[in-house]
């Protein structure tokens, strides 16, 4: 077997299963879930409507590259979404079945193993990033997201020797777990290190259409190559779904888009790879990519769950004011993430993930040493400490993760126990 598999951590829904084991929750109580970012909205009514009418073209092989009428529905909703002035749907688009397949198979196909790989990634983070680092050969760089930087990657605390051996570098705009939105003038500082390095960036934007305010909807990486007259994209690949737009998890199907001369030889991969959508499937999200009014409407009912949350929990939680995507990233009273956790379900049967199972600790050392030293984005050891006894902090740790993913009434229930909770203890 790949050796590279037992570099892999556990999953943390694996971790979290450990942890919780042996707690029994009160029995009068029914669970609320807070923890798996899984929509439980009424999924988009005409894309169910477009499966069904397809059924019988699973019948049929699907193509890699997607049916055109796909194509043109993503490049059109892009365009229209991000003020772009063109995007190619032959040549700068490629549905996928979404971001996690993609994000995961475009790392196998773009990693060069014959010179320093190492890819960068918000940390705490989508695992996704760092599992198909590590398979592909590649060497994780954690980018710490702490609220002193409004919970953004550092990009200038990274030295050019560092930058150097970057590959790719991950972002996550609304960001998971934070919900921190990417502004243009970080995109064009990332763009100008890219030009100047030699790297690619890779943009998830799965959370892009989650956001609470209906004015400002948060940037894209495209929208920012096309402010900067960069309509060939050079170096750019964003990532979108239809997971949470559309309530359409269980659909898999999202798309990538970007920079040809990158779309090309991904497309090439994935034709070995076997990841063709099926037909119904893609007929299903022309529906979903050329209706906004559902979007909308998506909107409206995480607005007011926000509303609701933020006015239970903000007394005794702190946590960033809230701007796009579906999750909350408090602070724990006392900073115990685990033991928040564990005893939130013992006491109140309330589940939710200790934000330290998002990230990594990490040593800080971004001025750049020499490669057989300890490097940023290795991982320190369990206790926190560097390979050369430096001191390492988890920046997820002493917050934990809740996902407003449930139904208006179950999450305000959850709120009140979580404060019940909170105010029984302190």
């Amino acid at each position: 077997m790949n050796p590279d598999l037992d570099a892999l951590k556990p999953y943390p829904f694996e971790r979290l299963a450990a942890l919780r084991a042996d707690v029994t929750p009160p029995a009068g109580l029914t669970h609320i879930p807070l923890t798996i970012g899984e929509p439980q909205h009424a999924p988009f009514a005409a894309a169910l409507e477009a499966l069904h009418a397809h059924q019988a073209d699973f019948a049929r092989y699907p193509a890699t590259a997607g049916l055109p009428v796909l194509r043109e529905a993503i490049a059109g909703w892009a365009t229209r979404r991000f003020g772009l002035t063109g995007l190619d749907p032959e040549t700068q688009v490629l549905p996928v079945n979404g971001t996690r397949e993609a994000i995961f198979a475009f790392v196998q196909a773009a990693l060069d193993r014959t010179r320093p790989a190492r890819v960068a990634m918000p940390n705490p983070f989508y695992q996704i990033y760092e599992g198909a680092t590590l398979l592909a050969g590649g060497e994780p760089l954690y980018l710490d997201c702490r609220a002193e930087n409004g919970f953004r990657p550092d990009l200038d605390a990274v030295s050019a020797d560092t930058w150097r051996q970057v590959q790719i570098v991950f972002l996550c705009s609304p960001g998971n777990p934070t919900g921190a939105v990417t502004p243009f003038a970080e995109f064009t500082r990332l763009l100008e290190l890219a030009d100047e390095h030699d790297f690619i960036i890779a943009s998830d934007e799965c959370y892009s259409e989650l956001y609470l305010d209906e004015a400002a909807p948060p940037p894209g990486l495209l929208e920012a190559c096309a402010r900067l007259g960069r309509h060939d994209y050079r170096r750019c690949l964003v990532f979108h779904s239809l997971s949470k737009r559309s309530n359409l998890p269980g659909l898999r199907s999202g798309f990538v888009a970007g920079d040809a001369a990158l779309i090309a030889p991904f497309r090439r991969y994935r034709t070995y790879h076997g990841c063709a959508m099926a037909l119904p499937v893609q007929h299903a999200s022309v529906a979903a990519w050329n209706d906004e009014a559902h979007v909308r409407a998506n909107r409206d009912a995480y607005r007011e769950k926000f509303a609701t949350v933020t006015e239970i929990l903000g007394p005794v939680m702190e946590f960033p004011v809230p701007v796009a995507s579906f999750y909350l990233w408090p602070a724990v009273p006392g900073g115990d993430d685990e033991g928040f956790s564990r005893e939130l379900l013992r006491h109140a049967n309330v589940s939710v993930l200790p934000g330290s199972y998002m990230g990594r600790p990490a040593t800080d050392d971004r001025m750049g040493r020499p490669a057989s030293d300890d490097r940023v984005g290795r991982p320190a050891t369990d206790d926190g400490t560097g390979r050369d006894g430096s001191r390492a902090t988890n920046p997820g740790r002493g917050r934990v993760r809740l996902a407003l993913v449930a139904e208006a009434q179950a999450t305000a229930e959850a709120a009140r126990r979580i404060r019940d909770f909170i105010e029984r203890r302190l």
